[in-house]
Parts: C-alpha cells; structure tokens; sequence
C-alpha cells in the first residue's frame, strides 16, 4: 500500500473516536498494554511529560516541546487530532513523521491489528512511541487524547504529569460532572511523579490533592507561579493560562537536572509555531478582512476566545460555524453573539451535526444566518459578504478550522 491507501486502510478498517464517537472508547488499557509488550514496550525506552486537560492541553505540550528544543535536546511530540494530514500527530523537533514509516509500520503489523481488533487511536499510540524510541528522542511530550485514567497514552510513567483544566466536555465518557471528569483525568497521575495543575475549581481541587497524596506525588499548582512570565507567538488571551502552566512544568525539570536556560524559555515560548508547526489556536488566516479561526469547541474554551473576538475592531463580524452530533448545543449557542452574521456548515465527517439542525438551534437563541451544505462553501461565502474593515470567526470545531486552513 502506499501512503494513501495505508490511511485510508486505517480510517475505514479501525474504529476511530473522532470519526466514530462512542464505539471507538475502550473501557479498559489492555489492548495497549499488550500492544506495548509485542512492540517491546517502546514506552519504557524514552522519558516523557504526560499532558492532560479539558482545554490547552494541545497548547500546553506545544509550548513544552518548544522551549525544549530550543535547549538542543532531541523532542517527541506526540497530539491528537491532526488537522491537515495524519503526520501532525507524530513530530521530533517539529518535523512530521514520514510517510514510509507509516506505511512500513502498518504493513508490519497490520495482521496484528486486524487480529486482535485494536482502535485507531490504541495502534497510532504504539506507532508514536515505538518512532520515539526507535530515533532515540532525549524527551517526548504526550498529549491525552480523551479523558487520562483510561487513554492509550496512560501507559507511560512521564518525568511530570500535567493537567491543564477541567471542563465539561465528553461528558458520555468522562462523567457529568466536574468532579468526575476531574478523576478521569487525574487517572494520568503517578506514584511519585510530581504532577502539575494549571487550573482548578474548590471540587477538582479536592480530587487531585487526594489522588496526588495517596500517589505520594509532589502536587504543584500553576495558579500560584510566581516565577517571570514570558510571552508567545500564541496569541489567544487564553494562552496566558497555559503558559504559566509550561513555566511551572520547566521550573520542575530545571529542579530534576535537565539543563534549560532562561534564553531556551523566553525564545522558545516565542517560537511555538515556528517550532512545532501549531495550527488553529486563534491563527489569523487574512488580513483584510481579518479571518481568525479557533479549534475551542466547548462551553470553557469558547466563553474564552468569544470574549476575546468580540474585543477586536470592526463594522460587522461574520461567523463561520460548525459543530460534531455530540456537543450539548445549548451551552454552546447560547455563548455566541447576537450582533453577528452566521454561515452554518457541517463538518466533513460523519458526527458532523447537520446544518439544518445547526440554524433551527441558532434560530432558538436569535442568532441568525443561512446554512451551507460544506464548511468551504460557508467560508467561501463569508468572504463574498465581508468588507476589509470587517472580521471572520472560523470556529466550533477542530474539524471546521481544518478545512479552510
């Protein structure tokens, strides 16, 4: 097969949780852990941050990879989604795995998948970690798909877990509430592996001090940094949260002995996008009109990066919108300006919510609009109605924000 067909192999043949949704959640580790044991636990062979969160944590182990970089060590980056190519998910200092890896991995051990019936996310996991072991990386980042306790990544025992915030998203699976959500992601928390929290609440607060006692893992607050703040070339107001998560995160590794000077923070935080290749964190496409687009998809990370949007200057702000079938669309649409001119898409996978249905909701809160039959057809309109003094949101979805990048 080549690189096509070794994708498109992978996308019809795997259950995926981002195409698939319930039916790719495992509820246990043992395909993964059994996966690692025939790989020869590749996990074992690198050391590793574990990053974890509602929001930011994409951000967050950007960020990381970055500043480590640019202290000369060799960097594993391992994200979930991608938004262009299947490639983003895997990097060692910024660049993508190759295609003949991939294709050279999954014919290797594609009988193995099949036979043993493992998702899309357990085989990409023990694809990343046996990359990384394989070109010997000094440290790779490990961003969480979903949730922590039961994610294929949580197999790793990392220098530092790091939680960035606890929000309500993914509620069929983590709970609903924010106390279980937060157990889920403290799941990721380790026995004597100091652990990082970037925000808290009074109720997830109390779940982590107890799971970081019982782990006797040393608990650090990010909300009580106080230690010099830097800025990025990440520009949503919300990154201000996130990096002091990272800075915290450094500070503790300065204290296990991994050398970073203060130069590798301050250019490395500058550096993110150049760095690693991040995408869709409040990246403005064009100028004039100005087009900014966001991956923030739930209630904590739209309230952020609206509240931001409609800080900017313009004569009419236009919103290009789509969401996936399982979001809880009141807490969503009720966060979005009245004073706006809507273009209502479908995402291009199958848990894209209709557009249709998309409207009659809008329509429920007094946002109004028409809708679009793509996401392209929608922006493409945006465009032909905006003038140069006017904005462009792109937004609801990783998958919307995907398509016009």
């Amino acid at each position: 097969m080549n690189y096509r067909e070794t994708l498109d192999w992978m996308f019809a043949q795997l259950p995926m949780y981002q195409r698939d949704g319930a039916s790719a959640y495992k509820v246990d580790l043992r395909n993964t852990i059994q996966l690692a044991s025939y790989l020869g636990n590749p996990e074992t062979k690198f050391k590793s941050i574990h990053v974890a969160g509602t929001n930011g944590k994409g951000s967050s182990s950007h960020m990381l990879a970055s500043i480590l970089q640019e202290g000369g060590y060799k960097v594993g980056l391992y994200t979930s989604p991608h938004l262009k190519d299947f490639r983003e998910r895997i990097r060692i200092n910024g660049v993508e795995i190759s295609e003949q890896y991939i294709i050279d991995f999954v014919s290797r051990y594609k009988s193995y998948f099949e036979r043993n019936q493992l998702s899309f996310f357990e085989m990409t996991v023990g694809m990343a970690f046996l990359y990384f072991a394989t070109l010997e990386v000094d440290i790779a980042i490990i961003e969480v798909g979903l949730g922590g306790r039961l994610d294929s990544t949580n197999i790793i025992i990392p220098e530092i877990s790091v939680i960035t915030n606890i929000g309500m998203d993914h509620v069929k699976f983590l709970g609903n509430t924010l106390t279980k959500i937060a157990g889920e992601k403290a799941g990721i928390i380790k026995k004597d592996v100091p652990v990082v929290i970037g925000k808290t609440t009074p109720e997830t607060k109390k779940v982590f001090v107890e799971k970081a006692k019982n782990c006797n893992s040393d608990l650090y607050l990010a909300e009580k940094y106080s230690g010099q703040v830097y800025a990025s070339d990440l520009q949503g107001d919300y990154q201000k949260e996130n990096i002091r998560t990272v800075l915290q995160t450094i500070s503790i590794l300065q204290k296990q002995g991994w050398k970073i000077e203060e130069s590798f923070i301050s250019n490395g935080l500058s550096k993110v996008v150049i760095n690693t290749g991040l995408l869709g964190r409040w990246q403005i496409v064009n100028e004039e009109p100005k087009v900014i687009c966001d991956t923030a998809h739930n209630k904590d990370g739209l309230a952020k990066v609206l509240k931001q949007l409609l800080e900017e200057r313009y004569d009419s702000l236009h919103i290009v919108l789509g969401v996936v079938d399982d979001k809880d669309l009141d807490t969503i649409v009720s966060l979005l300006p009245k004073k706006a001119k809507y273009y209502f898409s479908k995402p291009n996978i199958s848990r894209g919510l209709d557009s249709k249905k998309l409207k009659k909701k809008a329509l429920e809160y007094n946002l109004f609009g028409e809708e679009y039959s793509t996401v392209k057809n929608a922006y493409k309109a945006a465009l032909q109605m905006a003038t140069k003094s006017d904005v462009v949101y792109v937004g609801g979805s990783t998958f919307v924000v995907a398509e016009i990048i």
